[in-house]
């Protein structure tokens, strides 16, 4: 591992650009430093779903989807470096196909919601399409690792499925979308 701070408040960014793990410095604003920043926000968001009750294998499920984004946190961070390889996705559709397994099936569009954990999970998937994004547009400029980038889509799936999943561990249902002309007006 490349070094580690023992001081966070260096004023090297002051001047409004930061480090890579190269040794090189960036804008702030940088398309690999967005893309960064929202990888960081997605596993800040599922540390806050990590926070409430869940099931034991949702939290080990949980854990190891944390570490994986800190891998691609450090791959984004180093040009060029390969962090995130195609058995972490296989892991992903995995866990996708086993939560999907006992859910039933969808007729309808959901709202984000039902109980908390569920909630936080769709504002993860949210934060990891975003995230998904930020390294596509990355790609445009400079090259990315396919299977980062298949990650966060991956992840943003299973995170929709796991809110699904929690709001029926939870006796919570979805909460299904109705269309305004089906809603009873009071």
């Amino acid at each position: 591992m490349g070094n580690r701070l023992s001081a966070i408040a260096t004023r090297t960014g002051d001047d409004g650009t930061t480090g890579l793990g190269d040794g090189s410095r960036t804008p702030k604003d940088a398309p690999r430093i967005a893309a960064l920043g929202d990888v960081d926000e997605l596993n800040s968001v599922i540390g806050l779903l990590r926070a409430e009750p869940l099931p034991d294998a949702v939290q080990a499920d949980l854990d190891t989807i944390q570490h994986d984004l800190f891998d691609l946190g450090a791959e984004l961070c180093i040009p060029g470096h390969t962090a995130i390889e195609p058995d972490q996705l296989t892991f992903l559709d995995q866990r996708l196909a086993q939560y999907n397994e006992a859910l039933p099936p969808l007729r309808e569009f959901i709202l984000p919601g039902g109980g908390r954990a569920a909630a936080l999970a769709h504002l993860a998937r949210t934060v990891a399409r975003r995230a998904e994004r930020s390294v596509v547009a990355l790609g445009r400029d400079e090259p990315v690792n396919a299977p980062a980038r298949q990650y966060l889509n991956r992840l943003s799936d299973l995170m929709f499925v796991l809110a699904r999943h929690l709001n029926r561990a939870q006796g919570t249902g979805d909460v299904f979308w109705t269309s305004k002309h089906s809603r009873v007006q009071p």
